[in-house]
């Protein structure tokens, strides 16, 4: 399996939001908190999934390991539109990553 990036997910993102321009909210800095609030909503719906079932029944029980996944997902989506909101690319996110990654690794 070949992995995954930010910028396949920001471009998914963008195609899903052309898709539905005229049924969803639009892609603006005015609307980052409520991108916000909504993944927030996902994490929440994360976090049932786990409260409800355990941690370690949540991530070996096939159906509830695919609905945790699927809810994961839905949490990425949304952050990947705040980050189209805020015009975040995923070379400033690498670099801020691997610049919190630095200093955490040399913080103890």
């Amino acid at each position: 399996m070949t992995d995954f990036s930010v910028n396949e997910m920001l471009a998914m993102q963008e195609k899903l939001q052309e898709k539905y321009r005229e049924r969803w909210e639009e892609m603006s800095v005015e609307n980052i908190p409520h991108k916000l609030l909504w993944m927030v909503g996902e994490i929440g719906e994360v976090i049932d999934i786990v409260k409800k079932n355990g941690s370690r029944r949540a991530v070996s029980d096939p159906a509830l390991r695919a609905a945790l996944v699927e809810e994961m997902a839905d949490v990425m989506m949304y952050y990947h539109d705040v980050m189209l909101c805020c015009g975040i690319t995923a070379e400033e996110l690498k670099r801020a990553y691997t610049q919190k990654f630095e200093r955490n690794m040399s913080r103890w």
